[in-house]
């Protein structure tokens, strides 16, 4: 063993490792010199230059001073506990508050001589301090990512100077001085506008900012998936819900029930984005979602929307009626709106009156009379329905027929030489029909009124990488292809994933439709009562394809492919 003179300055970690002749005093003392001068630590010191690897100073540590040794590999990050030391203790001293028991706190540190950070945290926290030894190649990235400000990290997820405009914040107007000041934090605003940006140049339909116990996350749907984009500090959740609020005239205040506004952010002259906002108190903070309203995806045309030749002919044929009712139906994001607000496009005339009925209208359409559902107010559907029909309406679009009375308006405004347009949520269209029997509308009231059903889901388009792949014959049958099929004209894609889809295999979406005219066949059956059933094998036996049928016509194409199909659709 090799001890230092009396002159030394070698005390701590540096001392027992020139005792237990792991390294030579010199060593020693240079390695020291040089922490001090690049004001980092002995021990980094110590690593970097190869004296001793980082392991190997931990469990010397361990053994020499009898403290306990822990891989902080295995300890999960969301235990620790973050408010226990100031973040500038941390990064100062190299500590990482692992454990509260009590009145005692767990402490990982590489170097457990280091009695002034100990000593620290025992005045700031009033506790006493158990050291726990980790290697210091696994504490200095915790250290980094624990003593970086809220406004750090921000500004590292934004990396870029953001500076959209928000138009008519009148709410910030009204809001009071106080919650004002609360909500303008700059590097905040920023970063809700990156991510708005993000959201809407990746093609997401919404996007979701979700708190947690001890974590929040920001999501994307793009193109009907979720996925994690930004996890940013847990202590800016009540920042980013009061900024949004207050933009989409919310009371920032209430925090205890849902609420629903509006916004809508300005990129240009020639283009703003409208944004749906929900908010909903959930146990640990307001989950807030944002759908995208982007006015583009309501005058794409029928010939981007996915339908095929013979379908699209029917559609088109049924609202260029004088009079009755035409149905879209499918669950909630399948893409009903669009649809309605295509065909609005085409009928939209100067010799033509629309008037529509939304809960709430979700894209302006310039030339169309367009009424937000209040149900507070008392602005219902079938009040609005009543009002329509005395302002000399050639076309009515009906948002959503949830109720006996919303439906028997609706039919009665088909059938007395007006052109009805609706939604609703059913999952094909013949259970449409056997739905409305089943609301209380009278058979023949449904057989006279309704000229045709359209049912739809959105799956997703295989990105220009996709690639050939093999399926077993048996397979493909049991999917529902024909013996025809299988002729040999065609091959089957799958996703392979690049830079353009970020790895996914897909980019952007295609409908897939079951266009069911009511003929009189059909008519009848419903005349006596008949189910769903019935009705589906009669649309069979008149060429309609149903929803799986119109699905594998899609992944023929090779526009999308058999597992998207299969899991989008019944057979």
């Amino acid at each position: 063993m090799v001890a230092n003179s009396p002159q030394s300055p070698l005390n701590g970690l540096a001392r027992a490792l020139v005792q237990a002749g792991r390294i030579k005093e010199v060593e020693a003392e240079m390695l020291l010199t040089q922490a001090a001068a690049t004001r980092t630590s002995f021990i980094e010191q110590l690593v970097n230059n190869k004296k001793i690897s980082s392991p190997d100073v931990a469990r010397f540590a361990a053994d020499t001073f009898g403290y306990p040794l822990l891989d902080l590999s295995a300890f999960d990050d969301a235990h620790i506990q973050r408010s226990a030391i100031d973040r500038k203790l941390i990064a100062t001293h190299r500590v990482v508050p692992l454990h509260k028991r009590g009145n005692r706190l767990s402490v990982a540190i590489a170097d457990p001589t280091n009695l002034r950070a100990l000593d620290e945290i025992r005045f700031q926290t009033g506790m006493a301090v158990d050291p726990v030894i980790v290697e210091e190649s696994q504490l200095a990235p915790l250290v980094t990512k624990l003593s970086e400000s809220a406004e750090d990290v921000l500004k590292s997820l934004t990396n870029e100077d953001i500076n959209l405009e928000f138009s008519d914040e009148e709410a910030t107007e009204k809001a009071d001085d106080a919650s004002a000041l609360e909500v303008d934090d700059a590097p905040v605003v920023k970063f809700i506008q990156k991510m708005l940006l993000d959201a809407i140049n990746d093609g997401a339909s919404d996007i979701h900012f979700e708190p947690y116990e001890k974590s929040y996350r920001i999501r994307f749907r793009t193109d009907g998936v979720l996925r994690e984009i930004a996890a940013p500090p847990l202590v800016i959740k009540e920042k980013i819900a009061s900024r949004i609020k207050v933009i989409s005239r919310l009371n920032i205040a209430e925090k205890r029930v849902p609420q629903d506004g509006r916004m809508r952010l300005v990129l240009s002259r020639s283009r703003a984005i409208d944004f749906r906002v929900s908010t909903l108190p959930t146990m640990y903070g307001e989950k807030i979602v944002l759908r995208i309203l982007d006015p583009s995806s309501a005058t794409l045309g029928i010939e981007a929307l996915g339908y095929e030749p013979e379908q699209k002919s029917l559609l088109l044929d049924a609202i260029q009626r004088p009079y009755g009712m035409v149905l879209v139906t499918g669950p909630t994001g399948s893409g009903k709106t669009v649809s309605l607000y295509t065909c609005l496009n085409i009928l939209n005339k100067p010799g033509i009156n629309i008037s529509t009925a939304e809960d709430p209208a979700e894209i302006p359409l310039p030339g169309i009379n367009q009424v937000n559902i209040d149900d507070r107010q008392g602005l219902t559907f079938p009040v609005a329905l009543k009002a329509f029909l005395r302002q000399d309406p050639d076309i009515i679009m009906v948002g959503e027929i949830r109720d006996l009375e919303t439906a028997e308006i609706s039919i009665k405004a088909a059938q007395t030489g007006h052109m009805v347009l609706s939604t609703l949520h059913t999952n094909d269209a013949p259970s449409t029909l056997t739905r409305l029997m089943n609301m209380g509308i009278p058979t023949f009231n449904i057989a006279s009124s309704i000229l045709l059903i359209t049912a739809q889901r959105l799956v997703r388009r295989l990105c220009s990488c996709k690639k050939p792949i093999d399926v077993p014959v048996a397979t493909l049958q049991n999917a529902g292809f024909a013996e025809d099929d299988m002729d040999g004209s065609w091959k089957l894609y799958g996703p392979e994933g690049c830079e353009r889809c970020k790895g996914s295999g897909y980019k952007g979406r295609v409908g897939i439709y079951q266009v069911m005219p009511v003929t009189e066949a059909i008519q009848r059956i419903i005349m006596t009562s008949g189910t769903s059933l019935d009705i589906a094998e009669q649309a069979r036996k008149e060429g309609v394809n149903d929803l799986r049928r119109s699905g594998l016509l899609k992944v023929k194409q090779g526009l999308t492919s058999l597992d998207e199909v299969l899991g989008s659709t019944n057979e």
